[in-house]
């Protein structure tokens, strides 16, 4: 079963566009902070706002940075 911190992240913009660098700073501390899963791409996320490339990127971002 689940246990532990699992936080539904934000997706950070500037100038209108999905802010790459923000969001893997974000996972980082996420993880750093003990968290034991990410939810990327929630409500809290701006799913519905999201195209789906960048629903796509959101998610690869996040594999990666927590690998």
């Amino acid at each position: 079963m689940f246990s532990g911190s699992i936080p539904a992240l934000v997706t950070p913009f500037r100038d209108g566009s999905f802010d790459e660098a923000a969001f893997r700073r974000l996972v980082d501390w996420q993880i750093e902070c003990g968290s034991k899963a990410l939810v990327p791409c929630g409500t809290t996320g701006e799913a519905s706002t999201l195209s789906n490339a960048e629903h796509h990127r959101v998610i690869e971002i996040c594999i990666e940075q927590a690998a």
